[in-house]
This record gives C-alpha cells, sequence and structure tokens, in this order.
C-alpha cells in the first residue's frame, strides 16, 4: 500500500474515531520499589523512597513518573537561596519501541525533552516556598506511539501533586497537527511521522496560562490559529478528566 493510502482521512478516522477528539486517558499512583529502573542517582541504600509515582496513557503511550523530595540540595553550587532547584530526567525504557537497541543515557533528544519538561513544571511549582531545596522528577515511556512529551508532562503533574508538592495549577498537555488538510488532536506515531505540522501544548487551564508551545513545521495564521485551539480543547479535556476522576480537587488530592 502506497505511503498516501496509509495516511488517508478514512484511516486516521479509523485509528482516532475522531480527528478532534482525544485518546483515551488512563491515569494512577503507582508504587515504586527500590528495584525501579527510577531511582535518584547516585543511588545508595539509605537513598530516599520514592515520595510518591504515577502513571499516565493516552492512546498506546503509556509514561511512569516519580518525584523526590522537597530535600536537600546534592550539589551545593545548584542551591538556590530564594527558591527550590527542579531537577528532571527523561529515559526511554528498551522495549517501549519496536526497536529493541538500547538507548544511550543522556543523548540529545533526551536531553531536550528534560529540559522542556523541567522548564514546563518550574512555571506551575511554587518553588518560593520551598528555598534551598531540590525536587527531582524522573519520567520514563514505557511505551511510545506519538505524545510522548505530553503523556509525560501529565504524568509529572499527578506525581507532584500525589506528592504534596505546592503547585498553582494543573500543568496538562496535549499535541496537536495538520495533516491531509485535517486539524488532528493527540497525534499517534504514524500521524507524527508523516512530515505534518505537530504543535505540543502545555497550559494552566484555571489560570488559562501557556507553559509550553512547540511547533515542528510552518503553518499558516488560520491554520495555525485551528491547531492551537484544538491543541487547547484537548489541554483542558485531560484537566477535566483529572478532576472528574476524583484525583485532584481545588490543588490537591481528593
Amino acid at each position: 500500500m502506497s505511503q498516501t493510502g496509509l495516511l488517508s482521512n478514512s484511516l486516521i478516522n479509523i485509528c482516532k474515531f475522531k480527528p478532534s477528539k482525544v485518546s483515551p486517558f488512563l491515569l494512577r499512583t503507582v508504587l515504586l520499589n527500590r528495584r525501579s529502573s527510577i531511582q535518584p542517582p547516585p543511588y545508595r541504600p539509605n537513598s530516599p523512597p520514592v515520595i510518591s509515582s504515577a502513571m499516565f496513557e493516552m492512546g498506546n503511550t503509556k509514561v511512569i513518573a516519580a518525584v523526590y523530595g522537597p530535600r536537600e540540595v546534592q550539589n551545593r553550587s545548584q542551591q538556590l537561596n530564594a527558591n527550590a532547584f527542579v531537577r528532571c530526567e527523561y529515559t526511554m525504557a528498551n522495549f517501549s519501541t519496536g526497536d529493541r537497541m538500547r538507548k544511550p543515557k543522556g543523548d540529545r533528544r533526551s536531553t531536550e525533552i528534560s529540559l522542556v519538561i523541567r522548564q514546563t513544571m518550574e512555571e506551575c511549582i511554587l518553588t518560593n516556598l520551598m528555598p534551598r531545596s531540590q525536587i527531582d522528577i524522573f519520567v520514563q515511556v514505557l511505551q511510545a506511539d506519538g505524545g510522548t512529551r505530553s503523556a509525560c508532562i501529565n504524568a509529572a503533574t499527578l506525581a507532584l501533586a500525589d506528592a504534596g508538592i505546592p503547585m498553582r495549577d494543573l500543568v496538562t498537555s496535549c499535541s496537536a497537527g495538520y495533516l491531509n488538510n485535517t486539524p488532528l488532536l493527540d497525534l499517534n506515531y504514524i500521524e507524527d511521522s508523516a512530515g505534518g505540522a505537530d504543535v505540543t501544548l502545555g497550559i494552566m487551564p484555571k489560570l488559562d496560562k501557556v507553559t509550553l508551545l512547540q511547533m515542528d513545521a510552518k503553518l499558516s495564521l488560520d491554520t495555525f490559529e485551528n491547531v492551537m485551539q484544538l491543541a487547547i480543547e484537548g489541554c483542558k479535556a485531560v484537566a477535566d478528566y483529572i478532576r472528574e476522576a476524583g484525583y485532584f480537587v481545588d490543588g490537591g488530592w481528593n
């Protein structure tokens, strides 16, 4: 079958149900033990337990996040007198994609996504309430089918809230794109790899503030506004799902 046939509107509708609807969600808090691959480096026998961890699934993408802290800053040169130092590490499990090759730790893509997640979460965390402390956020992709950055941000939000870290608001994220003259929400791997425009958005829905905006292709202004609005609706749908599920009410867990 030709590439054009693979990306026909009919197949997109079958895969996505509707182009303007986000994939089904599944979220839950989970308990990680000391044998978990998500551990604060360097690992020591008396290392602190996981304060909180959470799993978030968007369609076929599955992500787990763990939060340690606030705790004493490990590297004194990184200590901030007026705010907490937020550290983030993003990794992909070797079995997360069809390619089972071992992925090097600290590669360029992982470093970039770690920075994006850290900057996004710093906007919502009330770091001024925890000066001279450190908060570690570890996210790992267990299964990748597009939208991994958004799923990681959503998982990190859940883990931070479960750890009782004070936040201004939830940060929720969703991707949207433009393919075959059709705006699409929550792109999967096939759609993301098709070469169309892809927008990743993160917002604080109650405060109506954007914390993340990335786009990897050019769009006309009218098309960008449509894709942006679709991404905003997706972010708000994630936030509504979290609150309706009873996980997060008025800045805390139910």
